[in-house]
């Protein structure tokens, strides 16, 4: 093999399709290892003995890690080259992976989840830079059509994957899952990728104190976020830690602007549609990341479902993605990436609008549609982003670009997730207290409305209820509550997803 990179205007050999399909299989166990911990965390919560107010660590620390390596993506490539930069962040992915699932104790396997969150948000933007280092223009569609499948199946598949492990065997097997593909891919992909020259001299010049500061800035506002909906916004701790986040991303921004050699290149945002694709990257990180947290909130806690059976629902959405995403390609050569962009948002609203309006009771058959609109949407809303931000940038810029592109997507469902909270923690004591006074006054809409038989509500004995019917009700209430506060989340990311629509515009070129 020649040790000159892949020239992008040819085409592209059978082993650069095979190694970038490798990379795609790097990136698929980072983005699943997620959502499969998430379903068993009381399991290893009850094996660590870890308290309930310390489990949601487990995945705090690997969403930290991944946050503050996704905008180093650049300077990595830039030493390690693309090749190496893979080999190495998905063995130590894997290396991880097997610490975490021989850990012994909480602080352990907190260790090896940032080191399993770090080198994991390095294999993602590597993917999307991949796509347009290694292959011609012609194949830009298609590759990232592979890597767009590959991003957004992993969160949909993850419940289903996860509960059926964690029913199966034991929680050890969430890790260890990754080690075979791990090993297959560290050993087979570097013998495939066309090889370049690294240049370790790069680190020489390494702006440390930037990459401290920019690291604790990110640090700071992912716990910020996570805090926030359960101490609240204006609480003291979230105030000094979103401030402090702030403060440090805006010295952090000062510091690489005016440096000689900037850790991540930020003037990449001077070019309009690379401005406008992350804008739309975090919308979309808002609505896809916030569903797939949103529907088993409800699946669990409303209509009282398990890890197995809410990843079986929700693969419905997962099925609708691949379906789509030849057409995907295909229409995007034909109408072009903005169009079908706007299209992609717009039909998302719809699927995330038309979830508002579920009732208490809905299940499968409710969810289909809805889940079906928003599979085919996230298509179009992934893939001609991707191509509007990456596609017509020198080949230079791209591993930086990729890395704030999906960056964005991120930090997106970070605040996504920390609005639907808030939503759902603020909001629920609201609609309860509201039922309670509706039901004390003989509202017996408001017993139907929680699921109470008008007969048995109408029947009730006169006077306060007692204690053993306040018992009865109150689950129902909670249940009720839950569901209402459920819609208005979904209402909420629909407004994010048709702010995206109206970002549209703003993707065009100022030549064009």
């Amino acid at each position: 093999m020649s040790d000159n990179p892949q020239p992008r205007t040819g085409a592209p050999a059978v082993a650069t399709w095979a190694g970038f399909l490798l990379m795609c299989l790097g990136m698929f166990m980072a983005i699943l290892d997620i959502q499969v911990v998430a379903t068993s965390l009381p399991t290893i919560q009850h094996a660590l003995a870890i308290s309930p107010d310390a489990m949601s660590w487990i995945q705090t620390a690997y969403l930290i890690a991944e946050v503050i390596a996704i905008p180093l993506t650049g300077l990595f490539t830039r030493v390690l080259t693309l090749r190496w930069l893979f080999a190495a962040a998905v063995t130590l992915f894997t290396l991880a992976s097997i610490g975490c699932a021989y850990s012994g104790s909480f602080a352990v396997l907190l260790g090896f989840r940032v080191v399993q969150g770090f080198s994991g948000g390095v294999l993602i933007p590597a993917v999307f830079s991949a796509v347009f280092l290694l292959f011609p223009p012609r194949l830009h569609a298609t590759a990232t059509t592979v890597g767009g499948v590959v991003a957004v199946l992993a969160p949909t598949v993850g419940p289903i994957v996860g509960g059926w492990i964690t029913e199966t065997y034991s929680w050890p097997w969430l890790f260890l899952i990754n080690v075979i593909p791990g090993m297959i891919a560290a050993s087979v992909a570097p013998l495939l990728l066309p090889r370049q020259a690294t240049d370790l001299n790069e680190l020489t010049k390494l702006d440390g104190p930037t990459l401290v500061l920019l690291a604790v800035a990110l640090a700071s506002l992912e716990i910020g976020l996570k805090e926030a909906p359960h101490l609240g916004w204006l609480s003291l701790p979230c105030i000094g830690l979103l401030s402090a986040s702030a403060v440090g991303i805006a010295i952090s921004v000062r510091r690489t602007l005016r440096a000689a050699h900037p850790i991540v290149q930020l003037s990449t945002l001077k070019r309009r549609p690379f401005a406008a694709g992350c804008a739309l990257s975090f919308c979309l990180g808002v609505g896809l990341f916030g569903s797939v947290y949103l529907m088993p909130v409800f699946l669990a806690f409303v209509r009282r479902h398990d890890a197995f059976e809410i990843g079986t629902i929700m693969l419905v959405t997962g099925i609708a993605q691949l379906v789509t995403a030849p057409f995907a390609a295909i229409l995007e050569s034909r109408i072009g990436a903005r169009l079908l962009t706007a299209a992609g948002f717009a039909l998302f609203a719809l699927g995330l609008g038309w979830s508002a309006f579920q009732p208490r009771v809905a299940d499968f058959d409710e969810m289909f549609w809805p889940q079906v609109v928003r599979g085919i949407a996230i298509m179009f809303c992934l893939l001609p982003p991707t191509r509007i931000a990456l596609g017509a940038l020198p080949e230079a810029e791209v591993a930086d670009a990729s890395g704030l592109f999906n960056l964005m997507r991120n930090l997106g469902g970070a605040i996504g997730i920390a609005l639907i909270d808030t939503i759902l923690y603020g909001r629920i004591g609201i609609y309860a207290e509201d039922f309670r006074a509706r039901l004390l006054a003989g509202d017996v809409t408001a017993a139907k409305a929680i699921g109470l038989r008008a007969a048995t509500f109408a029947n009730r004995p006169p006077g306060p209820p007692d204690d053993a019917t306040v018992a009865f009700v109150r689950p129902m209430v909670e249940k009720a509550s839950l569901a209402l506060c459920v819609n208005e989340a979904w209402a909420m990311l629909a407004c994010v997803a048709i702010a995206g629509l109206l970002l549209v515009p703003f993707a065009r070129d100022r030549s064009d």
